[in-house]
Formats: structure tokens, C-alpha cells, sequence
């Protein structure tokens, strides 16, 4: 896939978790995410907050009170408090934005939004069905040697992420196996998908999530 075909499934995939967030009842949309401290709101929230304001608003907004870890959760709550139709609407309006990122955008982008897409569905207990290709362009990014936000220094070192539903593996060392997408979630560290991995490497991550 070349650039402008990342950016476009990153644009399919935000378009499909505004659909989704359009779906949901109060209940479900303050469903605790895998996003720490975050609701299915929230999470809709944070997304549109970059696309709308850009990243370098964002992070500079509110560094005052925490640095850009800081200013982005405040910017996420500030949207969070919109209507949940508004935030499915701004979302599906801005889907097709390419908002600044280190390099390489367009496979980090991806790569995030692919991550937010299974912090929404998996605590409602909806399928994480991923793309394949585009699911396998968004691990080399966050198995390569700048994964900037999204993966710490040292997590994935001395682990091989090895796909069940494709013929790719990531990296070197003690095997992780299963599906691309819970390889996904458990790069960017999502520890609730270690149960549906096996391998001698999952106690390393598993350790590695927890410090």
C-alpha cells in the first residue's frame, strides 16, 4: 500500500467507529475503554479533538497542566462533553484529515486509529475485525525503530510477534502467537488481549505491561 491508500483505510476506519459510536446507548458509550481513565466516549472524543484542532494545538494547549500526555486528555474531555452524535458526526466530516505526526504519518496514524477502534470494541464485547493488510502495515510500524507514542522503548525487545491469521511475523526472540489484531493491541499495550495470545513470550510483555 502506498501513502495515499493508508491514509484512505485510516479514513475507512474512523468512518467505522463513528458508525459505531452513532450505534451505542448511554450505557455502552460510558463503558470504561482500554484506554486508562477513558470512556467509549472519550475515546470517540480524543480522536476528533486532533483531527479538528491538529496535534500541535493539542499537545500545546493545556502543557501547563501536565505536559502533552496532559494537554491530550484535556482535550479529549473537552470534546467528550458534545453530544455522542456530534462527536460520530465530526468524526465521520473530518474522517479524510491528515493531521501532523512525526514520521513516518501515515502508518502511525494508522496504526492509532486501528488501537482506538479495539479500545471501543473490545470492552463491549464486539468483534476486533481488522483488515489484514492494513492491520500488517500498522505492525511494522509499531515493531519498527520509531513507534513514537504508541509503543515504549524496550517493550517489544527480545519478543517475535508471529500472526495466526496470515503468514507474517514481527521482530526476534520468545514467540507471541495469534490473531494480527490482538498482536496489534498487545504492541501498543493493551494487556486485556494477552489472554488470547499464547506463546513463550507472553509473560515478558505481561511483566512489561505491568511495571
Amino acid at each position: 500500500m502506498d501513502r495515499d491508500q493508508i491514509h484512505a483505510a485510516t479514513a475507512q476506519e474512523r468512518r467505522r467507529i463513528a458508525d459505531l459510536i452513532d450505534d451505542l446507548d448511554e450505557a455502552q458509550l460510558s463503558t470504561p475503554s482500554l484506554c486508562t481513565g477513558w470512556d467509549i466516549k472519550t475515546v470517540g472524543a480524543h480522536l476528533v479533538s486532533f483531527l479538528a484542532e491538529g496535534n500541535f494545538r493539542v499537545t500545546r494547549f493545556g502543557m501547563h497542566r501536565g505536559g502533552p500526555d496532559g494537554a491530550i486528555d484535556e482535550a479529549a474531555r473537552r470534546y467528550a462533553k458534545r453530544p455522542a452524535t456530534e462527536i460520530a458526526a465530526s468524526l465521520r466530516d473530518l474522517a479524510d484529515r491528515r493531521y501532523w505526526r512525526p514520521p513516518p504519518q501515515a502508518p502511525g496514524l494508522l496504526a492509532e486509529v486501528l488501537a482506538h477502534s479495539g479500545d471501543i470494541r473490545i470492552p463491549l464485547g464486539l468483534p476486533l475485525e481488522l483488515d489484514p493488510q492494513t492491520t500488517a502495515i500498522a505492525l511494522d510500524f509499531l515493531t519498527g525503530p520509531a513507534p513514537l507514542g504508541l509503543v515504549p522503548l524496550g517493550r517489544l525487545r527480545g519478543i517475535r510477534l508471529r500472526a495466526t491469521d496470515m503468514d507474517r511475523t514481527w521482530g526476534k526472540g520468545k514467540e507471541i502467537r495469534g490473531r494480527a489484531a490482538e498482536l496489534l493491541m498487545a504492541a501498543v499495550g493493551r494487556p486485556t488481549v494477552l489472554d488470547a495470545l499464547d506463546g513463550p513470550g507472553v509473560p515478558a510483555l505481561r511483566h512489561r505491561m505491568s511495571r
